[in-house]
């Protein structure tokens, strides 16, 4: 599946419920609901398990021990606005997830180069063998 084809089935499984904000919207934030809170179960998804394990890491404390992620927005004075972006950050996340790492390509030395290295880590600790006590042995 397409990451762009996981979004829109995700946002079509994402459940919103509108809570009083704290953020900005002076006295209006004490009569509207504002912000957002999203709700989507990932295993309604049914991703593999290689996705599952990248979005799970993704999430961290948004999801849920029943394998929900919650995502709150409260940034905006508007639900829309709010709405807006969590569901932003909600296909962010999902896309992240699809992409492969990619692999560290392993660096190699040349013999010379090691034999620099290895001079240097010498003197390194002859120098630090050097700060110990001074015994009068």
């Amino acid at each position: 599946m397409s990451p762009d084809a996981l979004v829109a089935h995700a946002l079509t499984l994402v459940e919103e419920s509108f809570i009083a904000s704290a953020g900005p919207g002076g006295q209006n934030v004490n009569k509207v609901a504002t912000a957002v809170q999203l709700r989507l179960d990932v295993f309604m998804l049914r991703l593999p398990p290689e996705i599952f394990h990248r979005l799970k890491t993704l999430a961290g404390s948004k999801m849920t021990a029943k394998g929900e992620i919650v995502l709150t927005a409260r940034s905006y004075r508007t639900q829309e606005q709010n709405r807006e972006d969590a569901r932003k950050r909600l296909a962010e996340m999902l896309r992240e997830a699809c992409n492969l790492p990619t692999k560290r390509a392993k660096s190699r030395l040349n013999r010379v180069g090691k034999t620099e290295r290895l001079a240097g880590k010498k003197i390194r600790s002859d120098v630090k063998a050097g700060r110990g006590k001074v015994r009068l042995d």
